[in-house]
């Protein structure tokens, strides 16, 4: 243990990692830029929505005019010249050999639960009967890499009962896909959302914080009111298991529940009560109310979770027939990127478990920082701050 002389020494240095924590970390939990474009083949002619994020679509156009924060009709219609040309040159879409051009018909806003969205419904022109679609998507991937394109494709044949859905996710890594209208790659469509279960946990800054402020104590344990390093590897292994488990389990249920269109609930509620699970799971370190119940409480905030992980599929309108197997595979690439995250954190954790560095920096010091974002993020989505509104 440091003297008190070195202790006011790292005092300043220790609050200075503190706010830039804080800083970064608010910077970092804006809501993911994503955009959703639907095609429906039928009898031969695909038509075509496209919906975008009007703050996306402000960034890289302009249009608050009088910088309210406030997009009026007026000021939308005075930009519409220059929306379906932005976005349909970052669209190519071929059919077999051919360049099919998107030729735009109107222009529409509509609310979905994470904010307003710009409605572009186009046809594809010089398309006749065709077989296979191969799309190039690169809208604002040059301006942000987190940046997502949810894509479905719909293909109604005479004599079918329902339409065959395929879905993918467009992102920097991923921005040429080929589709099969009549025999769909189902192991491509699984592989694609695996992909992009890991990604969203990893660029998902609040879910991180959630899984950081539950394994930081998986290397200690609560003994006389005070917390104390384990003493094997093995016990902290099973905890960080329980743990990772219940949580995917229970976002696994509320996920399939928003999914399925069961339970849904406004956006909003869900971002601020995630961001408040944060806060209290934070809390749960420093001021124990929930003493080795580390797995319940996963459990329980993984249940608000999921209805969070819900809205970078709910938009997508999948069919029954492919909602399973996207949700397997979402789910599947959550859980393989929560394991990475457990692979480095706790080994390091375990290794540094009896000095203060951890004890008293990375395990106090960091749940104080996951305390004062998660509650920056609260009161920042409880009241709705920072959001251009329509």
């Amino acid at each position: 243990m440091p003297r008190n002389g070195t202790c006011r020494q790292l005092a300043p240095v220790v609050l200075g990692l503190l706010c830039l924590f804080v800083t970064v970390g608010t910077a970092l939990a804006h809501k993911t830029s994503d955009s959703y474009l639907g095609l429906t083949v039928e009898r031969g002619k695909i038509t075509g929505r496209w919906d975008i994020a009007l703050s996306d679509l402000q960034e890289a156009i302009g249009f608050d005019d009088n910088g309210d924060g406030t997009v009026t009709w007026t000021e939308l219609k005075a930009r519409e010249h220059l929306i379906a040309p932005y976005a349909f040159s970052n669209l190519t879409i071929r059919a077999a050999n051919t360049i099919a051009t998107p030729r735009h018909k109107s222009l529409d806003y509509e609310a979905h639960e994470s904010g307003a969205y710009i409605i572009l419904r186009f046809d594809l022109e010089g398309v006749i009967q065709p077989d296979q679609l191969t799309l190039h998507y690169e809208l604002f991937f040059k301006h942000d890499p987190l940046h997502r394109g949810l894509f479905r494709l719909a293909a109604i044949e005479l004599g079918q009962a329902e339409p065959r859905i395929q879905t993918a996710i467009f992102s920097p890594f991923t921005p040429l896909q080929k589709f099969l209208i009549r025999e769909p790659s189902a192991w491509r469509q699984f592989a694609n959302f695996g992909r992009e279960g890991a990604w969203h946990i990893w660029i998902g800054f609040d879910h991180v914080l959630f899984l950081i402020a539950l394994l930081l104590p998986a290397v200690l344990r609560r003994e006389r009111g005070q917390w104390r390093s384990v003493g094997e590897f093995r016990p902290a292994l099973w905890e960080v298991l329980k743990i990772v488990t219940a949580f995917t389990v229970a976002h696994s249920i509320t996920l399939a529940l928003a999914a399925l269109e069961i339970v849904r609930l406004p956006s909003r509620w869900v971002e601020t009560a995630i961001a408040a699970s944060v806060a209290l799971a934070a809390l749960n370190n420093l001021r124990p109310f929930f003493e080795k119940r580390g797995w319940w409480v996963a459990f329980g905030f993984g249940l608000v979770h999921g209805f969070g992980f819900a809205s970078a599929l709910g938009d997508l309108e999948l069919g029954r027939d492919s909602l399973a197997w996207t949700l397997a595979s979402f789910n599947l690439g959550v859980e393989l990127g929560q394991l990475a995250i457990v692979l480095v954190f706790l080994p390091f954790a375990f290794a540094l478990r009896h000095s203060w560095f951890y004890q008293r920096l990375i395990f106090q010091g960091g749940s104080v920082c996951v305390v004062l974002i998660a509650v920056t993020l609260t009161v920042q989505r409880c009241f709705d701050l920072k959001r251009l509104t329509f």
